[in-house]
């Protein structure tokens, strides 16, 4: 790493608070100075990667920061390496490193500095942009990648499916959305089970059918736009709910459109079938 030219100036910080909140009696991770940066971490960094996080004493929000990351090394069972670097006291290190405010966090991979966020975050946030750095860094053979984390009610969910517990899987998945509603493979876990439960028990012959000789059924062709989803037939299932949404009535296009977003999400936003099913629902309601 090249230090900037003004390596040795202070860092101009004038916006932290004054009088200074109590510092930690134990500082997460390990103290930073310009002796031990070059050693204990850009050089530790082409084994396993590290985090830096600038901190002062008088921020209570970078007290905040650095706790949670000494929480989360300890987490990661020495998966990575977390140090910090109080600017009060090593104002040439916080140069170095183009500190501007704090907490201001920064990550070195393969003996590169890696910024990574300048303002105080919940743990859920950091803990996905450590899931980041260990995904980069394992990607130049620096480190393994993070673990895959399975959340309880995930787990409950699949094993539920694995009986054909869809009742179970349903509400293990509602359970988890309810604590971590963006998180999106809850939300496709739930969408896919919601489908088994609507296809359980129908026969994909005399539902094909029903749908073919009234197409104007929305009920008909929603439940055969289940079957073809579920068959891989995404085109037909997305052309016969279109058909509804062009040719019915206000409610049952209501419910053909709801439908079809519901399918949608069953789908890989970037497959062109989904795409080119977006811009027709769009021009059948506009």
């Amino acid at each position: 790493m090249t230090l900037p030219p003004n390596f040795g100036r202070a860092v101009d910080l004038s916006s932290l608070g004054k009088p200074a909140p109590q510092a930690p009696t134990k500082v997460p991770g390990i103290a930073i100075t310009a002796k031990n940066l070059t050693t204990d971490f850009l050089e530790y960094s082409s084994t396993k990667p590290a985090i830096v996080l600038c901190w002062s004493p008088r921020s209570p929000e970078s007290i905040s920061t650095l706790e949670i990351l000494g929480t989360l090394e300890s987490e990661n069972n020495g998966a990575w390496r977390l140090g910090n670097v109080n600017i009060d006291e090593e104002p040439q290190v916080a140069q170095a490193l183009q500190t501007k405010t704090v907490p201001y966090a920064v990550a070195f991979v393969a003996r590169q500095l890696v910024p990574l966020f300048e303002q105080p975050y919940a743990k859920e946030q950091i803990a996905l942009v450590i899931n980041k750095v260990l995904e980069l860094s394992a990607q130049q053979g620096v480190g393994a990648p993070p673990a895959e984390v399975i959340e309880p009610e995930e787990e409950e969910a699949l094993k539920a499916l694995e009986t054909g517990d869809f009742a179970t899987a349903q509400s293990a998945y509602k359970k988890l959305l309810s604590r971590k509603p963006n998180d999106n493979f809850a939300k496709l876990g739930l969408a896919q089970t919601e489908l088994f439960i609507r296809t359980d028990g129908l026969n994909p012959e005399s539902t094909k059918s029903a749908a073919q000789n009234k197409p104007l059924d929305v009920a008909a062709a929603m439940a055969c736009a289940d079957i073809e989803i579920i068959s891989g037939e995404v085109q037909p299932a997305f052309d016969r709910l279109l058909h509804c949404v062009r040719n019915c009535e206000a409610d049952d296009k209501k419910k053909a459109k709801d439908h079809l977003l519901a399918l949608f999400a069953l789908v890989d936003p970037a497959d062109p079938r989904l795409i080119k099913a977006r811009s027709e629902l769009a021009n059948a309601l506009f």
